[in-house]
């Protein structure tokens, strides 16, 4: 082999070590800021399908219904503990440090962010309620065994905004 094919060998080969390094650094941040949903039986108990549970200190989120009678408030600061419920009867407990949005009430529909610290609690970092009566994010419906239906607005319902 002459001078010249050595050169585009270690050329060619640099070039396809560097791709992959930077390939498998671009998979591993994508990976590590992945927010997967979960329901609080999945939590529990792990996916139906594959039996995967998360992974302490994984970021999550959860999506349920808030219990009835298991919001504490601490009065002397923002944090808050709720049991977040689905229909299949799991449930876990969510710890919050900031104000709560003001739709945020108990019995209702919630999607909370954050970081799994224990088994069956999560450490959030957001809490999202539901915005209307009538609608419910297809992942938490489909969670609560409802079915996510598309409003149907008509004209006269519309705001001249």
């Amino acid at each position: 082999m002459n001078a010249r094919r050595k050169k585009r060998l270690a050329l060619a080969t640099a070039l396809i070590g560097g791709v992959a390094a930077i390939a498998s650094l671009l998979l591993y941040a994508l990976n590590s800021n992945l927010n997967l949903f979960y329901t609080p039986t999945e939590i529990v108990h792990g996916k139906k399908d594959t039996g995967v549970k998360p992974e302490i200190g994984q970021r999550i989120r959860v999506g349920g219904m808030v219990t009835v009678g298991s919001l504490v408030r601490d009065p002397d600061s923002l944090h808050v503990e709720f049991a977040v419920h689905d229909a299949a009867g799991g449930e876990v407990m969510v710890t919050y440090d900031d104000l709560l949005p003001d739709l945020f009430r108990e019995g209702q529909g919630i999607v909370a962010q954050g970081v799994l610290i224990e088994g069956g609690k999560l450490e959030a970092t957001e809490v999202l309620a539901k915005h209307d009566e009538n609608y419910m994010p297809p992942e938490v419906a489909e969670a609560m065994g409802q079915t996510h239906e598309k409003l149907d607005y008509d004209s006269s319902q519309k705001s001249g905004y």
